[in-house]
């Protein structure tokens, strides 16, 4: 892992420290931000992750059944995770009597360990180039603002105190740098890693049109949070085009 992965790993606990201080702060203008966080992440799947699995697959002559296979078990088995652990309070009004410290807690671990993977998802961009990476990177950096304010905001929701929220949103800020540093120790084959690109694609579109944007629109739904998600998207586009190009 170079130098730029790491600083792109730091990013992210800068976004996810953010992302749960602007939820203790400023409730109301929170769904323009997820609304463009949902559209970058979407952008990059099509833009970037989508694009570099069709010409690995080409260029190496794989099999592309077992990328899109992997895709669908990305997208099913965060989902499947996210509903047996309820990490997501949009959802949860049939819970509403669960507010326990504890519930919050074990959330915001759960979100931590599902950071700890956006980290080595980055990593493993890395392995198969720079441009890769960092396109990774930005979309792990746009889920991690939101993955703060969820953990801030389940904490509080149940009941602990402010100083020991912020406690676990350190620990999930914590969780994808660690993990982008783990892949120093470790590297896999071309094949195991373009499998692993159709994974994180359907993992960051459950997360981008399943989770976060709903949420957006839970939150207050209005011709801005459309417009928000759609200039995500066209900024992702445009970030891939100039790096693309070695601006």
């Amino acid at each position: 892992m170079n130098l730029t992965a790491i600083l792109l790993s730091a990013l992210t606990f800068i976004s996810t420290l953010f992302g749960g201080f602007l939820a203790l702060r400023f409730k109301d203008r929170l769904h323009l931000i997820m609304g463009f966080a949902a559209g970058v992440i979407l952008g990059v799947v099509s833009f970037d992750i989508f694009p570099e699995v069709i010409e690995q697959v080409s260029a190496n002559n794989f099999d592309p059944m077992p990328v899109m296979i992997a895709l669908v078990v990305g997208f099913l088995l965060f989902h499947v995770l996210e509903k047996l652990l309820v990490i997501h309070h949009s959802h949860e009004t049939e819970y509403a009597e669960h507010t326990h410290p504890h519930v919050g807690v074990l959330s915001a671990l759960a979100l931590a360990g599902h950071s700890f993977l956006d980290g080595i998802g980055i990593g493993l961009g890395f392995q198969i180039s720079n441009v890769v990476g960092v396109l990774v990177a930005l979309a792990v950096i746009s889920h991690d603002f939101t993955d703060g304010m969820n953990t801030m905001t389940f904490m509080l929701k149940n009941k602990n105190t402010i100083k020991k929220s912020i406690v676990f949103l350190v620990i999930d800020a914590l969780a994808p740098v660690l993990g982008a540093a783990s892949t120093m120790f470790f590297s896999v084959s071309p094949h195991v890693l373009v499998v692993y690109l159709g994974a994180f694609a359907g993992f960051l579109l459950y997360i981008g049109a399943s989770d976060i944007l709903p949420e957006a629109h839970s939150k207050q739904s209005s011709v801005w949070t459309i417009l928000m998600t759609i200039l995500g998207a066209a900024f992702s586009f445009l970030i891939i085009r100039l790096i693309s190009l070695g601006v």
